[in-house]
């Protein structure tokens, strides 16, 4: 298995657990700094780092009019503040090349959008930044096809780069986890995380948008712990059903730190039991 630091003192691949967490989208500089305070004292509860995520443009929404957020010049004014009151690295969505060094500058890891995981300049783009790369699987990707993506990261000259499973499309409107995914991914060394939250996606199921189904969130996070991820992401934000984005699928941040605390029970006890 590959071991590297997402961030200074967050390692993967080691046994380590990261988690990265926070909401969909930096809607607003208040809400994106306070989430951050929430992720960090829940980290510090359970003893963990968390890595801040969130992203400063949504640029796959549904609909022509969803917010998408304040783009790329305001949305990391925003998370660099949300990292000085938190004390948290930081994760973003990158979806063009030219955005790849900006983003970079100011936060730790850089995420390759599912949809947007076989682009090659932009993965090329991400990984000569040297910065560590997240590339969500997309929906329509097979766990094995996700090596060769990973190999364009590697061929670029960095290796720090791992996958996050998020479901794979099954018919219209759904998503489904392959726990497969974990250990196939972990024959060629991928470290593997799990998107607790974009797994409860419903794509296109509601009105105008995603639906979801946020009452699986536990059972799914903690099936994939038992086999086999690497850590866990999940979008936490202070009030989903007031959320521009995802509503139907964020968590708000005592089920968010309920469901870490669960999480690493099971880890406990796959290492009692020698798993």
């Amino acid at each position: 298995m590959r071991s590297f630091e997402l961030a200074p003192g967050i390692p993967i691949g080691t046994g380590a657990f990261p988690v990265i967490a926070g909401p969909c989208m930096t809607e607003s500089e208040e809400l994106t700094v306070t989430t951050a305070r929430l992720v960090a004292a829940i980290g510090a509860r359970l003893g963990l780092r968390p890595i801040f995520k969130a992203s400063f443009d949504k640029a796959n929404r549904s609909a022509a009019g969803a917010p998408r957020g304040p783009g790329l010049e305001t949305g990391l004014e925003w998370l660099a503040a949300a990292a000085r009151e938190s004390g948290l690295p930081l994760l973003t969505d990158v979806h063009e090349p030219a955005q790849c060094e900006p983003a970079a500058a100011v936060c730790a890891v850089l995420q390759i959008p599912a949809f947007l995981c076989r682009q090659t300049d932009l993965v090329v783009a991400a990984a000569r930044t040297g910065r560590a790369v997240n590339v969500k699987k997309g929906q329509f990707m097979a766990p094995d096809d996700m090596l060769r993506v990973v190999e364009k990261a590697a061929a670029a000259g960095n290796e720090r780069v791992f996958v996050t499973e998020r479901g794979f499309s099954f018919g219209y409107h759904n998503l489904v986890v392959d726990m497969r995914s974990f250990a196939i991914l972990h024959r060629s060394g991928i470290p593997v995380v799990f998107d607790v939250t974009h797994s409860l996606q419903l794509p296109g199921a509601a009105a105008d948008g995603s639906g979801g189904e946020r009452e699986f969130a536990e059972p799914l996070a903690r099936a994939a712990v038992a086999a086999g991820a690497d850590g866990l992401f999940l979008e936490v934000h202070p009030n989903p059903a007031a959320a521009l984005s995802d509503r139907a699928t964020q968590l708000p941040p005592e089920r968010a730190e309920a469901l870490l605390r669960s999480c690493l029970a099971v880890r406990g006890a796959l290492a009692e039991a020698g798993g």
